[in-house]
C-alpha cells in the first residue's frame, strides 16, 4: 500500500485531535485541606476553622489532656463518632459539598466547635 501525503495528513490530524480531546478531559484533583486541632483544658483548639467547599479535608485531632470529657469527637452531619486517645493524632477525612457550618462536639455535647465551609 502506498501512503499519500493526504493520508499522512489525515492520520496526523486524527492523532492531534485525539490528544487535544484527552487533554480536555483531564480534571484537576482538588488539593486536600489539612486542619490540625487539639483538645486541651480549654476544649477544642481552635474551636472554629474555615475550609473550602468541594475540596477534600483532612481533620487531624490530637487530645493533649486527660482532664476533659472530649475523649471522642462527634460530627453528626458527617456520621462521625471517633475516640480521641491521649496524645495520638486521629484523622477524619471528608469533602464538604455545601457552604455553611458543620458542628462538632464531644460525646456529651458539652464541648463543641464549628467548621465553616466557604
Amino acid at each position: 500500500m502506498k501512503l499519500t501525503i493526504s493520508m499522512i495528513i489525515a492520520v496526523a490530524v486524527a492523532i492531534s485531535g485525539a490528544s487535544a480531546f484527552a487533554k480536555g478531559k483531564e480534571q484537576k484533583v482538588p488539593q486536600e485541606q489539612v486542619v490540625t486541632m487539639e483538645v486541651t483544658d480549654e476544649g477544642f483548639v481552635p474551636a472554629q476553622v474555615k475550609v473550602k467547599a468541594n475540596q477534600p479535608v483532612k481533620l487531624v485531632v490530637t487530645r493533649k489532656t486527660a482532664r476533659t470529657c472530649a475523649k471522642e469527637i462527634v460530627i453528626k452531619d458527617l456520621g462521625v463518632n471517633k475516640p480521641l486517645p491521649l496524645n495520638q493524632p486521629v484523622e477524619i477525612t471528608f469533602t464538604p459539598t455545601k457552604r455553611g457550618q458543620v458542628r462538632y462536639a464531644c460525646a456529651m455535647d458539652m464541648i463543641a466547635g464549628v467548621i465553616i465551609v466557604e
